[in-house]
């Protein structure tokens, strides 16, 4: 599996709506590697047990209540979400940014690089697999974590952004 190309392209734009100092390399590793472990970088809806809808919206599965109202709350991400939101003509609440994120991988990205600043420790360095989970499981709380699938995963992420730089 490869990493859409589309969303690398999403990223990018992304972080052109965000200060520069938000774009590294150990910030798109996460990127990457949380939206493949959360979507694969495909679904923009939930998919639960049976095939219905779950409460997750965006490649990277922002809950209504939780990482939407987050991102636009948060002392550290609340200025930067809401001008995003602006430069995506996307209303600043979490049920506007929830609609939205099913369909705007932008808006999407440059959330998810938000809810990463939330987190008061530095990002992990390239290559520090370990740091990366205990990070995503920190921010992204998820319900039913799957640490099985997060090697592979990072690893293709890490590959993505090194070859990139190359």
């Amino acid at each position: 599996m490869t990493v859409p190309v589309a969303a690398m392209q999403a990223i990018d734009a992304a972080l052109l709506l965000l200060p520069p100092a938000m774009d590294s390399a150990a910030a798109r590793v996460m990127l990457l590697a949380i939206g493949l472990q959360e979507s694969r970088l495909t679904a923009r809806v939930q998919i639960v047990d049976g095939g219905g809808q779950g409460p997750a919206r965006g490649l990277w599965q922002f809950e209504r209540g939780g990482g939407c109202a987050g991102v636009l709350r948060h002392s550290a991400s609340r200025y930067w979400m809401h001008g995003v939101c602006a430069a995506r003509s996307v209303r600043p609440s979490p049920a506007e940014l929830w609609a939205a994120l099913a369909t705007d991988d932008v808006l999407a990205a440059a959330a998810a690089r938000l809810l990463l600043f939330t987190d008061p420790k530095r990002l992990p360095d390239l290559g520090n697999e370990a740091g990366a989970w205990a990070l995503y499981q920190r921010v992204w709380r998820p319900g039913k974590p799957h640490p099985r699938t997060w090697r592979a995963l990072y690893s293709q992420a890490l590959a993505a952004v090194q070859g990139a730089a190359a």
